[in-house]
């Protein structure tokens, strides 16, 4: 339990650095909440400056949730390449049908409806409803986890997510919900760069395996591919010398077993 001294002191420190060096982020600018649930994914697992170079190409061609619910699969990951996990861009077309289909076309305001949603997990519901709706609500995500863990638990303690949870909900800007998460995810991403990545002190860390020749590299190269010449024979894939026969039969596997990609006789496609 935090006293009312170490709150305030807390929030202050917060709220000079935002002050000082809020970054200035497209999906800041609007309180739109398809513009948010739009960026709130693409930041999931992938960094800011990545995302930067997507987002504003992304929402000027799919503006809407109609926009997004009608295009095909293949449209959107022509303008996803380059963010990586591409089954976030097949969740987000699912959740914008959802979205048609069931919500009348509108971001529903809770986290309940959202985490109903295709690739919307709790911290992402979250997210939306704070930024496009100035909900005051608890939640972590790495940025949010490494302000609390740098200030609040000695180093080599390793730290669970229920002990934070705590301390987010006790320093919660109440009144601004909104810009107090803003300058949370700020100060916290700005320490990772100052003093290294906090979060390897948290049980839930997860170092991420090395790209190359990874799933990760195989799967994207799949669907560049797919996506720059429409169809493909998928001997075309598994006489690619860059990766092992079985690898990437593996992967051609997986990607038609996840709906990304469908094979008719001998050639794959996007569907």
């Amino acid at each position: 339990m935090l006293s009312v001294e170490q709150v305030q002191t807390f929030q202050q420190i917060v709220y000079d650095h935002f002050k000082a060096h809020g970054r200035d982020l497209p999906w800041r600018k609007t309180e739109d909440p398809y513009k948010i649930l739009i960026s709130e994914v693409m930041l999931q697992q992938t960094q800011v400056a990545r995302v930067m170079e997507k987002y504003g190409k992304f929402v000027s061609i799919f503006p809407d949730i109609f926009s997004l619910a009608r295009a095909s699969l293949r449209d959107i990951l022509n303008v996803w390449q380059g963010l990586g996990y591409n089954r976030r861009a097949m969740a987000l077309k699912k959740a914008a049908q959802h979205l048609v289909s069931r919500f009348s076309v509108r971001i529903p305001p809770d986290v309940d409806s959202l985490t109903s949603l295709p690739g919307i997990g709790n911290a992402t519901a979250c997210a939306i409803c704070a930024f496009a709706f100035n909900q005051p609500l608890v939640f972590i995500e790495t940025n949010i986890r490494t302000a609390f863990m740098h200030h609040f638990f000695e180093a080599g303690i390793m730290v669970r997510d229920a002990h934070i949870l705590p301390l987010v909900a006790q320093t919660l800007y109440q009144k601004d919900p909104r810009v107090w998460c803003y300058a949370l995810m700020d100060y916290g991403a700005a320490l990772k760069k100052r003093y290294g990545n906090p979060n390897t002190k948290s049980i839930h860390y997860k170092r991420q395996g090395r790209f190359e020749g990874s799933n990760r590299q195989i799967r994207g190269a799949i669907l560049k591919a797919l996506v720059r010449e429409e169809k493909l024979r998928e001997d075309d894939f598994l006489g690619n010398a860059r990766f092992p026969l079985e690898a990437v039969r593996r992967n051609l596997e997986q990607l038609r077993k996840e709906g990304i990609i469908a094979k008719k006789g001998d050639y794959c496609f996007i569907p």
